[in-house]
């Protein structure tokens, strides 16, 4: 009973208390992306000079994420929005007792809905907890009536997390062989031998241009030298580079498959992996999705014959655009050190979760124990 007595009083908080700022209206407040609520203090005249600067800083913050995170935070606040009304509730402020109920719900599954995994749930709730400082408000995520709703989800619930299969050496050659010489295989095979020799997201392949701040869209810069190509990349973990070596052949080589698709698709300015014609003989200006690349993995896992003992449904759930990453980590025979800066891991304990054959008994601490 006291705590749905709270809630009640949580629930008519919301009616009754907004956030800083002068033109704060609740029911579309709520559902306003990220940025969208900014405005000025309700102590300060507006003017034109003024509105710019909030423009700007609703453009700077939309950039404090990737689009791909924004758009789930964007999906966890409307879904989680929509559970409030259905269960007669606001979700402004934030109400602990509401929300651990909330993620209780989402791990038990109701009606038509499935009961979701530990990681989406904290995923969800990442997203809430943005949305949330969006708003002008924080939500405790130690706060017992989450924690504690939580620590019992994860002790009921938590799985082992389900890893996708490297992409290995064999197979990559494998992939590129299946692709053919017009202009669209060029740029596919590209992006499936530089993905893989730099062992890149699939949104840092996209977010590619050919120099530095072609566009405003871009994620980072190429410069093709004699000895590879180097990449700057604007990542999660900040500013890196990646260094690209020249294959030893030039039939797999990832920097001549980039320099190749460059040069007949005439790109010397703006996204360096665009779109192609319907006939697939000329190059377009619109940079591509990152959605191509998992798409252009599946079509030539399938085309290549990779783990063809599985049916075609259960091979492409196994490989994404992370099994590039994964087949670098795992393929490459170099220190762990070179392999984790190539990657961009903050730990070695992160790179070897991309290892899927690493010598795991290299070291036996039995034996040197005296056993």
């Amino acid at each position: 009973m006291n705590t749905l007595r709270v809630m009640s009083e949580n629930n008519e908080k919301s009616r009754s208390v907004p956030p800083i700022g002068s033109s704060y209206n609740e029911d579309t407040e709520r559902d306003r992306p990220d940025g969208e609520a900014l405005s000025l203090p309700s102590f300060v005249a507006g003017s034109g000079a003024l509105d710019r600067l909030i423009d700007t800083a609703r453009d700077y913050a939309r950039a404090a994420a990737s689009e791909n995170t924004l758009r789930a935070y964007a999906k966890d606040w409307a879904h989680f929005a929509r559970w409030c009304r259905m269960k007669g509730a606001e979700p402004l402020p934030p109400s602990p007792e509401m929300i651990g109920l909330y993620i209780a719900d989402l791990a038990s599954g109701s009606g038509p809905s499935p009961a979701l995994s530990v990681s989406t749930i904290e995923r969800r709730l990442s997203g809430l907890a943005w949305n949330y400082a969006q708003r002008g408000f924080a939500l405790d995520r130690k706060n017992r009536h989450i924690a504690t709703v939580l620590a019992g989800i994860k002790r009921k619930h938590a799985r082992p997390p389900v890893q996708k299969e490297a992409i290995l050496a064999e197979d990559i050659l494998a992939m590129v062989a299946t692709l053919p010489f017009d202009l669209r295989g060029l740029r596919d095979r590209a992006i499936l031998l530089l993905g893989y020799a730099g062992g890149l997201r699939r949104s840092e392949i996209i977010s590619l241009d050919v120099h530095k701040d072609d566009t405003p869209d871009s994620g980072g810069w190429i410069e093709i030298l004699k000895e590879g190509a180097l990449l700057t990349l604007n990542a999660k973990t900040g500013w890196r580079e990646v260094e690209i070596g020249r294959g030893s052949k030039q039939q797999t080589c990832p920097v001549h498959a980039l320099e190749q698709w460059l040069h007949f698709a005439k790109i010397d300015f703006g996204p360096v992996f665009v779109g192609t014609s319907r006939d697939g003989k000329r190059a377009s200006e619109t940079r591509l999705n990152d959605k191509h690349v998992a798409r252009l993995i599946k079509r030539t896992v399938l085309n290549a014959g990779i783990r063809s003992d599985l049916p075609d449904k259960d091979r492409l759930a196994l490989f994404s655009g992370h099994s590039l990453r994964a087949g670098l980590a795992s393929s490459a025979e170099v220190d762990e050190r070179y392999v984790q800066k190539q990657l961009g891991h903050a730990s070695a304990e992160m790179t070897r979760r991309y290892q899927r054959r690493r010598d795991r008994f290299r070291v036996n601490l039995t034996k040197a124990a005296g056993l």
